[in-house]
């Protein structure tokens, strides 16, 4: 039994020991085979001192699982408490973020008699950060200073069409035996290979952003594995991944205009006007001599845009930003600008690796327009009427068009076989608007969604909103479910935007500001 388990899941690496004694919901069935064990090793740090590591083998090939084995990186907060709710597996979105010191995240952030019930697991999908092998297709991809990301011109489309070929062609040549299984339901495949090797009959999920379709498509594939679900800023499953981009657009176009609009009410301070539409025209026009002349030969147009994105998913980052902006237009200083850039955009070798497998998982995962005058339609179309971010996410995604491996079909996740599922969405959520929430609370029978009024951050829970959280924790306490009987079941008011940076400077440092540097780049 315990070989026949290591041979379905790749476990050969990890026999250690006797397994830990699990409630009877969390217990492998009889018809399960023993798993083999995983081998804990501590690797805390200052700020999560209890966190724990270790390594998993699963099959590149879940067809073949006797074929080549690949490593997954996991993490682990051990429980603490008598009362053992079984493992908890976390994951901050992407594709393509790092989950190993997001488990610290999320043990820290709930309550400590809740956190203590629950072995939070952490854990790098196929290819991210400490699991081997890592993908980085193209090391500097994103290197200052790109060309202009609109295509005013033949030569910068051009420009920019070389870029994304050019990075699809790369990641064909390093990773071609690797590419046709870095998708979806494979990372879902390793979840199910985690769950053997912890010993559980059933998981508990919580899942960010793109974490929450990875979360949703396990619980389609595996139903009666899952115990308890909980999706926090939903991916809409029904327009994956070219629509769903398109539909970020006009979200991230409305998310800048709210900073701007935010900007116009402190004018004392920043001096840009008190008109929101002067304030963006000034952006625009900012833009426009960033294109001609780069703040510090680092900043040109498309890494202005790069700067302000982050924006559209904190609104903690708008005072910095709204300081770099007034900066470079009243007093013509372009190191704040350079600083801002340096802190909320520019990639290092990590985000290289997010991006190879942000890349990889999207353009297998579903048919993406192959023929680029389907992208130049829609692209331009949506860029009269959201210009912010329209054709910056289209060359980000654009590597998809020239993808080397064949696309596979979106898996419909629509269920009736869970437990309740609970759901949280902010009204005006840029990268995955509240559609998405809406979608997936009708897909998932017995949900329950919980909606934050007037929010616009991504990612909700765990960053201050004691009204969220209250709900997150019962529900992980004892299951229970708010039942409102409309399309929302219960309602949150967004806490307040930030306040200008005084002379004391208010820190990143906060819950909110810690979720948003481990949140998975682009949702």
């Amino acid at each position: 039994m315990r070989k026949r388990a290591a041979v379905l899941c790749g476990v050969t690496a990890v026999l250690a020991g006797t397994l830990t004694a699990l409630p009877a919901e969390a217990s492998p069935s009889v018809s399960t085979p023993s798993p083999a064990k995983v081998a804990w090793k501590k690797c805390g740090t200052a700020d999560y001192p209890t966190l724990q590591c270790a390594s998993l083998k699963v099959p590149l090939d879940h067809a073949n699982p006797r074929g080549r084995q690949i490593t997954l990186a996991l993490s682990r907060v051990p429980h603490t408490a008598k009362k053992y709710q079984g493992p908890l597996l976390v994951n901050p979105g992407g594709p393509g973020g790092s989950g190993l010191t997001f488990a610290g995240f999320i043990a820290s952030g709930l309550p400590k008699a809740v956190a203590a019930q629950y072995d939070v697991i952490g854990f790098d999908p196929r290819g991210v950060g400490k699991s081997k092998p890592a993908l980085d297709c193209k090391p500097g991809h994103f290197n200052p200073v790109r060309p202009n990301s609109v295509p005013s011109t033949p030569a910068i489309e051009r420009a920019n069409l070389k870029r994304a070929k050019s990075f699809a062609a790369a990641c064909g040549h390093k990773y071609a035996s690797v590419l046709p299984y870095i998708d979806t339901v494979s990372a879902v495949r390793d979840m199910d290979c985690i769950r053997r090797a912890l010993g559980a009959r059933r998981i508990n999920y919580f899942g960010y952003s793109y974490g929450t379709y990875l979360g949703a498509v396990y619980a389609k594939l595996f139903p009666h594995q899952v115990r308890r679900l909980v999706l926090d800023s939903i991916v809409d499953p029904t327009g994956v991944w070219y629509d769903d981009n398109l539909a970020q657009d006009y979200a991230f176009n409305d998310r800048h205009r709210a900073l701007m609009a935010w900007i116009a009410k402190y004018d004392a301070k920043y001096r840009l006007g008190t008109d929101p539409e002067r304030i963006e025209a000034k952006w625009y026009a900012m833009r426009a001599a960033l294109a001609k002349k780069p703040a510090g030969g680092k900043v040109g147009a498309s890494e202005l845009e790069d700067t302000f994105i982050p924006g559209g998913y904190y609104n903690g980052y708008w005072p910095y930003l709204a300081e770099a902006f007034a900066a470079y237009v009243n007093d013509k200083k372009a190191d704040p600008l350079v600083e801002a850039y340096e802190n909320f955009a520019a990639v290092d070798a990590s985000g290289d690796n997010g991006y190879s497998i942000y890349t990889s998982v999207q353009c297998r995962d579903a048919s993406w327009p192959r023929d680029w005058r389907q992208w130049q339609k829609d692209n331009w179309a949506v860029y009269e009427k959201a210009p912010f971010m329209a054709w910056n996410n289209a060359w980000y995604n654009a590597p998809c068009a020239f993808w080397p491996t064949k696309s596979l079909s979106p898996v419909n996740i629509a269920n009736g076989k869970l437990p309740p599922a609970l759901l949280f969405q902010a009204t005006n959520d840029a990268a995955t608007p509240y559609e998405g929430g809406a979608t997936v609370h009708r897909l998932l029978a017995d949900s329950s969604l919980v909606v934050e009024e007037g929010g616009g951050n991504h990612g909700i829970t765990l960053s201050g909103n004691k009204c969220l959280d209250t709900y997150l924790a019962a529900y992980l306490t004892d299951g229970k479910v708010p039942r409102g009987g409309g399309e929302a079941d219960a309602v949150c008011q967004a806490l307040p935007d930030p306040k200008p940076l005084t002379a004391k400077a208010a820190s990143t440092s906060s819950r909110g500001a810690a979720l948003h540097r481990l949140l998975g780049s682009r949702g």
